[in-house]
């Protein structure tokens, strides 16, 4: 099974459907000696409709002692009057034989938010949540050996299954805490419906409903299909996936919501109108994707990967001083930013008409971006669209600001990244960097910030969906440490 919180599917179905007959068996099937490691995304779908998203990626452990798996992803799905919101970041460590050693477990299941750790020990398996601020310790006892739902495809490979071979498996789940019996059947090779080479298997882990399974002669699942196609979890290329994350995470929906929210540790003591400046450490950023070092923050990556952000007046040494010009294109039109539109220079030539410099042409614009635009949380497509239609998220926002101040002539850039907004954590968010007075100053349209507060932390420049992509690499996975606030 790919994914924990899968699971509610189970309790919209169970009720309703009944299991289909197996199909011919086929040949023998090889036996794996190691689970495949590797990133992989996948897409969750009812009824062909994306509700939600999910990642698994394992790890091989020092001295070969076994593996670790993070999986993680979000799901919100309705089906016959049932409703559920779930959101997981799962982390298991387990043996080479894929057996359950520790685990730590973050559920939100409709808005309510539960904490797991727990290893292997005497007599069984030792847990501990927490959940609304108490927390409490149980001893899960065991007859046999346990596995994570993120390894239940491999178990038969692993083990050289045959065609008709059933394997009987303790699966632990870890929104009721328990070991749950699970029969795995191996029905022999296959094809996906796209047509992919597969060994296909089938196991009971939802009542009275069928889970196929599709997977390839390395172990890397490429389907899942509960009843017959009504529920689907399907691999994805990663940029595929990137459209889809990033525009929820910047958008800030339900879906993505728990899934992208960043808590920072120590929580903000004040709030980001407060501060002057943000000193700030991230952990978790791929060394592959480059950093945006020459903007209005000061940000450097240490020996061990770790990012260190300094803002406002805790930036220190050369983020002080005045950086060279900025490129030409950016007072430039560009896709999304229609800057040569004769409707976006004439409405920037009207809002800082007789305004003295630019500083106080950038603030007309941003504040004249914040009241025209009715927030929403959909794109709003390009600057000249969202200029006639009024309305759209924070990249909307952002996109009409930026044609605004380079058709004023003001090179300006659009950035994404994180920002303080709702006093629990850090979201996904997109924003400008305008060169004003010899040097960049972050500006945010959607808050009618100038300058924006030091908690806005870019990432990222450019709108476009390639700029946008490294998103996918960062979301759920990275950490967030305070260390000064001014």
């Amino acid at each position: 099974m790919l994914s924990a919180f899968l699971r509610c599917v189970a309790a919209a179905l169970a009720a309703v459907f009944i299991s289909l007959p197996l199909p011919a068996a086929a040949a023998d099937i090889v036996k794996i000696s190691s689970p495949p490691l590797e990133e992989r995304w996948f897409s969750i779908l009812i009824d062909d409709e994306q509700v939600g998203f999910y990642r698994q990626a394992l790890f091989r452990l020092p001295a070969h002692t076994g593996y670790r798996i993070e999986a993680n992803g979000s799901v919100r799905m309705k089906i016959m009057g049932f409703t559920k919101e779930s959101s997981s970041r799962e982390s298991y460590r387990i043996g080479t034989d894929l057996a359950l050693k520790e685990f730590e477990v973050e559920q939100t299941i409709n808005g309510n938010r539960t904490q797991l750790q727990g290893a292997l020990g005497p007599g069984g398996l030792q847990i501990r949540r927490t959940a609304d601020g108490k927390t409490t310790q149980r001893l899960l006892k065991l007859k046999g050996k346990l596995f994570p739902g993120p390894a239940l495809n491999l178990v038969p490979l692993f083990r050289g299954a045959s065609v008709g071979k059933v394997y009987h498996v303790q699966a632990f789940d870890p929104e009721e805490q328990t070991a749950k019996e699970v029969k795995i059947t191996v029905l022999g090779e296959s094809t996906t419906p796209d047509g992919q080479a597969a060994i296909k298997l089938r196991n009971n882990l939802y009542p009275f409903v069928d889970n196929d399974i599709w997977v390839d002669r390395q172990g890397n699942t490429l389907l899942e299909s509960v009843r017959d196609g009504l529920v689907i979890t399907r691999a994805e290329p990663p940029e595929k996936m990137a459209a889809f994350i990033s525009g929820m995470a910047l958008a800030k929906k339900d879906l993505i919501y728990d899934f992208s929210l960043v808590r920072p540790s120590p929580p903000l003591q004040k709030r980001p109108s407060e501060l002057t400046g943000l000193w700030a450490a991230i952990d978790g950023y791929a060394e592959q994707i480059p950093l945006l070092s020459d903007g209005w923050h000061q940000v450097e990556r240490e020996a061990t990967g770790r990012l260190l952000f300094r803002t406002g007046t805790l930036r220190t040494g050369a983020a002080v001083a005045p950086a060279g010009q900025p490129d030409g294109a950016l007072l430039q039109p560009s896709e999304g930013i229609e800057s040569d539109a004769a409707e976006i220079i004439a409405r920037a030539a009207e809002l800082t008409a007789g305004l003295p410099d630019e500083q106080a042409k950038a603030k007309a614009l941003i504040a004249w971006t914040a009241a025209w635009l009715e927030d929403s949380i959909e794109d709003g497509g390009s600057a000249l669209k969202s200029l006639m239609s009024r309305k759209g998220n924070c990249q909307t926002h952002a996109k009409l600001y930026t044609a605004l101040a380079r058709a004023a002539g003001i090179p300006t850039r659009f950035v994404s990244g994180l920002v303080s907004q709702d006093g629990k954590g850090f979201l996904y968010h997109s924003w400008a960097e305008s060169w004003l007075q010899g040097r960049w100053l972050a500006v945010d349209p959607t808050f009618n910030q100038v300058p924006a507060d030091p908690t806005h932390l870019a990432f990222f420049e450019g709108n476009r969906l390639q700029d946008l992509t490294p998103l996918v690499g960062i979301i759920g996975k990275i950490s967030l440490t305070i260390l000064e606030e001014r």
